[in-house]
């Protein structure tokens, strides 16, 4: 039995995807729930998966191939039967995966990047299954710097030579490789914010001493209390910058055309760095969530992300952002807004340094904080008092319980 897989259904905030890496190539065994092929889209990689023990008949986009929400993607050959289609996967790998140099196998995406390169296959040893040459070979290969092809006149090799991925100039080395398209989308968020926004940042210092010491004091207890969820420092900046959202609205407000839109509720982004990009999942209603709910979310977020097992329903919305740089060893920064939000807090490296408490010198472990803002809709007076809400707040724990 023939069944289509199709992408996933895509919101309306991602326009198409790109086929990023398939995990099964046709004819090879393929159980139910297996992961079969990745999409990349601007915000996350969404995981396609077999719908039934079997194998992919047809691959109808390659690697690299843009596809649309629930377009078909390639065709899958249900039951333990469809290994025994020998033939009817013979034509199709025909098509899609094999290519007639001798006895080379190539896989789609192997097959691609030699016609770019004009690649003399016939040169290259598969590493893959049954000798087939992948994607991995093609690379190699022209890392390696050999010419392309066989009939290239040896008298003008420049004329033969292939578009490198990797240039030698001597001692120095260059690679060139496309952007992914989280990325590329990163980068054009970056660009929108600097030229849509009127950005700017204010500073200020906070004393962690009050907070570390009821960290040391209760965190054993804590964890033991809620099931192993551990007492971090970003629970009490949530906490906090919550409760400076109620105070002042603007900060926890977007602008939408000629309209600013009050949100009646605090939804906090969390950025959170992986291998490719910072994402930035949300804690949904983080007003009516505590401390241990808190923390224990944003590890299970923290988790996923880097897994890349995030939603984008997880990544969307948001009605202001919390970011660490101090995890990375950061000491001071001006962090970037997330639009539509219009505030954004930058947490820093603690840092022992000597400050006059009372006329005398005292070593304190010390963090900036920094929050940027939309002046557009942000006065400077507002954004100052907002910071130093939550300065007041870190350094006295108890007015975050006692919402002072």
């Amino acid at each position: 039995m023939s069944i289509e897989i199709k992408a996933p259904t895509f919101p309306e905030s991602v326009q198409d995807g790109t086929i990023a890496t398939w995990h099964k190539q046709p004819g090879e065994a393929v159980s139910r729930d297996e992961l079969i092929v990745d999409i990349e889209t601007d915000k996350v990689v969404l995981e396609v998966v077999a719908p039934a023990n079997g194998s992919i008949a047809e691959v109808i986009k390659g690697e690299g191939d843009v596809v649309l929400s629930n377009e078909v993607i390639a065709k899958f050959a249900e039951g333990e039967g469809a290994a025994a289609a020998t033939e009817t996967v013979a034509e199709v790998v025909a098509e899609t995966a094999e290519v007639a140099v001798g006895e080379k196998l190539l896989s789609p995406a192997a097959r691609k990047l030699a016609d770019e390169n004009n690649v003399n296959v016939a040169a290259i040893a598969g590493t893959g299954k049954d000798g087939r040459v992948t994607k991995e070979d093609i690379m190699n290969h022209l890392k390696s710097g050999v010419t392309a092809t066989a009939a290239a006149p040896a008298a003008k090799p420049a004329a033969a030579a292939a578009p490198a991925l990797e240039v030698v100039v001597g001692e120095r080395v260059e690679k060139r490789v496309p952007m992914t398209r989280m990325r590329k989308r990163i980068a054009e968020r970056l660009m929108e914010t600097s030229q849509g926004t009127a950005m700017l940042t204010t500073f200020n210092e906070v004393n962690m001493a009050p907070l570390m010491e009821l960290r040391a004091k209760y965190k054993d207890k804590f964890e033991k209390a809620h099931n192993g969820t551990r007492l971090g420092y970003m629970g009490f900046f949530v906490k906090a910058a919550v409760e400076a959202l109620r105070r002042f609205p603007a900060v926890n407000a977007s602008i939408d055309g000629d309209d600013i839109v009050y949100h009646g509720y605090q939804d906090i982004s969390v950025a959170v760095s992986t291998d490719k990009g910072l994402v930035v999942p949300v804690l949904r209603d983080a007003e009516n969530m505590g401390l241990a709910d808190i923390e224990s979310k944003i590890r299970d977020l923290g988790l996923r992300a880097r897994d890349g097992k995030l939603t984008i329903d997880e990544m969307t919305g948001g009605t202001f952002s919390i970011t660490n740089g101090g995890v990375f060893g950061s000491l001071l920064s001006t962090p970037i807004l997330n639009p539509p939000q219009t505030g954004i807090l930058g947490m820093h490296k603690i840092q022992e340094r000597p400050m006059a408490v009372n006329g005398e010198v005292k070593i304190l472990p010390m963090m900036y904080l920094a929050l940027s803002y939309d002046h557009r809709l942000i006065d400077g007076k507002d954004a100052v008092q907002f910071l130093v809400a939550i300065k007041d707040m870190i350094e006295d724990p108890a007015r975050i319980l006692l919402e002072m």
